[in-house]
């Protein structure tokens, strides 16, 4: 019963399951829109002003920073603007192969020209001399000068039909030459960009787990691209030796700071278990296990952080269904604790990943979205599905007002929405980090979106199998 609406390209559409449909209104998707409830303004003051109040007038010469106003006349444009726009709208391989076949073109223009005049010389100069003595004595004076002039009269004719008619095949032979200008200037750009089209195609490839062997590694003469590129393999190497060392000192402090953490949980557990200690003492120990709790979920989630960033050492088929399923069924008691309705719709999604990496994906978001949620009669909804054959896994819940402006904040590691890193007793911070970093790392992207009425619609969505 899936069918997708018009919610734009971040939204995809599910229809709600039926046991919801009787305890509150029923959309067809989960969006940011539904729910829509009434508000109402308040006034903030009764009391109209004085009669014959005015506002003091503006001082200071006028100014405008602005937008033109509506209806304003528009700012009128010169042909070298319109044709600025129309260059602007051109991809870098066009201009460049516009850019040849006019060079090209004024070349053979330039030839054509030079040739038309140079034939025009070549043929007067080759033109036979008349013969005016010989023809003097057989005609008389008069009879050669009407002889002569029509022999000038028929040289100009002669060489301006020639003139005209190799301007005429020029100007065919040009227009080919033109044809060929734009294919050999369109080759020559590619061959031009090729190096360019390579720095992209590998700067695409590239992710925190590939930087290590993933190299441009550009081969020919020492010119400006072949540096360009030396410049690129040399800053993946930098960033490479970065986020490897990163990745290692997370990894390295979070298992140095387990050991001693299970020391004070043990040497706490065994002073709660003395039946000489005080009520104060066991309190004390009591608050000291809590916080060592929530340090120890600290490291698992630095772990598992940095675990999600590299690249996957397991591929196995999953179906998004079963993950979902279990990981609503570890929280079932967790959201019946807090007051917090679990709707399910659970259409089968198969992808190629991490079990393990996916499972805690989908926990996190749900229990977010638990630990997030109204403190009674809150509703939090799991969907997997495919939509527009994309795999889809949507998770939302009702819960405070999030700003816009704050959505893309939280997923960055320790952020909270109106929460510092001290005063927080609902996390760590990481669990939408931890979701982006499983998500990115089986190539697949996750938004979100707030939702009318208070809470977050979070989508996922993963290649399918």
């Amino acid at each position: 019963m899936s069918a997708p609406a018009g919610g734009g390209e971040d939204r995809p559409t599910f229809v709600p399951a039926d046991e919801d449909r009787g305890s509150v209104p029923t959309h067809p998707m989960i969006s940011p829109h539904s729910e829509r409830g009434a508000w109402k303004s308040e006034q903030l003051g009764s009391d109209p002003p004085g009669k014959g109040e005015q506002p003091p007038p503006p001082t200071g010469p006028p100014a405008w920073d602005g937008p033109p106003p509506m209806g304003a006349a528009p700012v009128p444009q010169t042909p070298l603007d319109r044709l600025r726009v129309i260059v602007d709208r051109l991809s870098i391989r066009w201009r460049l192969t516009i850019t040849y076949a006019t060079l090209f073109f004024m070349a053979g223009a330039l030839l054509m020209a030079v040739i038309y005049l140079m034939v025009g010389w070549a043929l007067y100069a080759a033109w036979p001399p008349f013969p005016f003595d010989e023809l003097k004595q057989l005609v008389g004076p008069e009879g050669a000068a009407n002889i002569k002039q029509e022999w000038y009269w028929q040289q100009h004719a002669a060489i301006s039909g020639a003139q005209r008619e190799m301007l005429a095949r020029s100007l065919l032979a040009l227009l080919g030459v033109g044809i060929l200008a734009v294919i050999i200037g369109y080759i020559v750009a590619d061959r031009a960009l090729k190096p360019i089209q390579q720095m992209t195609a590998t700067a695409r490839k590239l992710s925190g787990s590939t930087l290590a062997h993933e190299r441009i590694d550009l081969k020919g003469p020492d010119d400006e691209l072949k540096e360009l590129a030396d410049t690129f393999d040399e800053m993946l190497t930098r960033l490479n030796v970065a986020f490897d060392t990163q990745r290692r000192f997370v990894a390295n402090a979070s298992h140095e700071l387990r050991t001693p953490l299970t020391i004070n949980r043990t040497v706490l557990e065994i002073a709660l278990g003395d039946p000489e200690a005080s009520g104060d003492l066991k309190a004390l120990g009591r608050t000291l296990l809590e916080v060592n709790a929530r340090n120890e979920r600290l490291i698992e989630g630095l772990l598992l952080l940095a675990r999600s960033e590299r690249e996957l050492s397991v591929r196995k088929p999953v179906d998004m269904k079963d993950v979902a399923e279990t990981a609503v069924d570890q929280l079932t008691t967790r959201a019946a604790e807090a007051g917090v309705t679990v709707i399910t719709e659970l259409r089968g999604a198969e992808t190629v990943g991490d079990p393990v990496l996916l499972e805690r994906c989908v926990a996190n978001l749900v229990e977010n979205a638990i630990k997030h949620n109204l403190p009674e009669s809150g509703r939090l909804w799991v969907r997997t599905g495919m939509v527009e054959g994309a795999l889809v896994v949507q998770v939302a819940n009702t819960g405070p007002h999030v700003p816009a402006y704050e959505v893309n904040s939280l997923f960055e590691p320790f952020r909270r929405l109106n929460a510092d890193r001290v005063d927080s007793d609902k996390g760590a911070g990481l669990g939408l980090s931890i979701v982006r970093a499983v998500v990115r790392a089986h190539g697949g992207n996750v938004t979100a979106i707030p939702r009318d009425g208070g809470g977050l619609v979070v989508t996922v969505r993963l290649q399918a199998r």
